[in-house]
């Protein structure tokens, strides 16, 4: 079991590599990363040095898009929820611009983060409506908070290759079950599923043994694709559709 994770960990890390195209930009690197964002274009990041080491950037291209779509994040509840997301990242806000400062040993490292970052900011706030009133992830909050199923927000681990993985609860375990992941997905697509199946086969080795991942899939507009579920439990992560939540409410309540 050990050398198939393994396998599945090198074959992502060298998909990663051979999907990264770099351009010089004057005294700018720009990275172009193989995640798609939600128009189907792959994710950039700008690099530049800033005295010993490097600072990058998305250029406040995440912000940006969200508010050119109708999203704003004036309220006082989004700007905290943009933050907390940010600083479980270790994410600066400068302007509209998400940014990050990195070192020649940590490099990789702040470049996953930020990458990540992107990722999880336009998730959690991209609205299909953007007269929709409550976030996905509020909407997963609200609900746990209804059944009184206790929980730890926005928890991060380190994985086997050193990576941080920012997931949106953990349920202790107890007598009754073991420890339960759980991550939202507000646009199920094969990226998200690809994130969170790296994520979780990174993290599970350094977790308790019995550790379970659930994946909470928005299908409030839309039902997600097929591939999206089976990518999910091929790699261990029990996908849950948000309409049948109610099927999973007794094993998070133990």
């Amino acid at each position: 079991m050990i050398n198939e994770i393994q396998g599945l960990l090198d074959r992502y890390l060298n998909w990663l590599k051979d999907k990264t195209v770099l351009k010089q930009l004057k005294d700018w690197v720009e990275i172009t990363t193989p995640y798609l964002d939600r128009h189907n274009d792959y994710l950039q990041i700008y690099v530049r040095r800033d005295g010993n080491g490097f600072i990058l950037t998305d250029d406040g291209y995440t912000v940006g898009d969200l508010r050119q779509s109708g999203c704003e994040l004036e309220s006082k509840k989004r700007k905290e929820l943009l933050t907390l997301t940010l600083n479980g990242f270790g994410i600066k806000l400068e302007g509209d611009a998400l940014a990050i400062y990195a070192s020649s040993e940590n490099f990789a490292l702040r470049k996953h983060n930020l990458v990540q970052a992107m990722l999880a900011v336009n998730d959690l706030f991209y609205l299909a409506v953007p007269m929709v009133a409550s976030l996905f992830l509020e909407d997963v909050t609200s609900w746990l908070n209804l059944y009184e199923i206790r929980y730890t927000p926005r928890v991060k681990f380190t994985g086997k290759t050193g990576y941080d993985h920012l997931f949106d609860f953990v349920i202790p375990a107890s007598k009754e079950s073991s420890e339960r992941i759980l991550q939202t997905i507000n646009r199920p697509n094969k990226d998200n599923a690809q994130n969170l199946a790296f994520s979780w086969i990174d993290t599970k080795d350094v977790r308790p043994k019995d550790s379970q991942a659930y994946a909470f899939l928005n299908d409030s507009d839309h039902a997600p694709v097929t591939v999206v579920g089976d990518a999910l439990k091929n790699y261990g992560v029990r996908p849950v559709l948000w309409s049948k939540r109610e099927e999973v409410k007794e094993e998070l309540m133990a």
